[in-house]
């Protein structure tokens, strides 16, 4: 059974203005089954815990080179499309 792995580059958090750590691209495992309820506790779990690993490359070569020397099947997620939004101080008082 072949592990499926996803690579792909952080987004910038919403929550603060810098870009700091978005420029790395990660690498993850994908789960092969879903998370069940545990009985005694009712939280999601499993035994996979491949899907506990999250490795970081400096670049989309590395991390795709690296998934095909180990023999990963993987699928890169493409980044989200920056979209900034131009707007002058002035703007707010019209």
């Amino acid at each position: 059974m072949t592990k499926t792995a996803r690579i792909y580059q952080k987004p910038k958090n919403a929550m603060q203005s810098g870009r700091a750590r978005t420029t790395s691209w990660i690498l993850e495992f994908e789960p092969a089954r879903q998370q069940q309820a545990d009985p005694l506790t009712g939280w999601a779990g499993g035994d996979a815990t491949a899907t506990q690993l999250r490795m970081s490359f400096p670049t989309l070569e590395a991390a795709t080179g690296y998934a095909e020397r180990e023999g990963l099947a993987f699928h890169v997620v493409a980044a989200p499309e920056r979209k900034l939004k131009l707007q002058a101080y002035a703007d707010n008082f019209r």
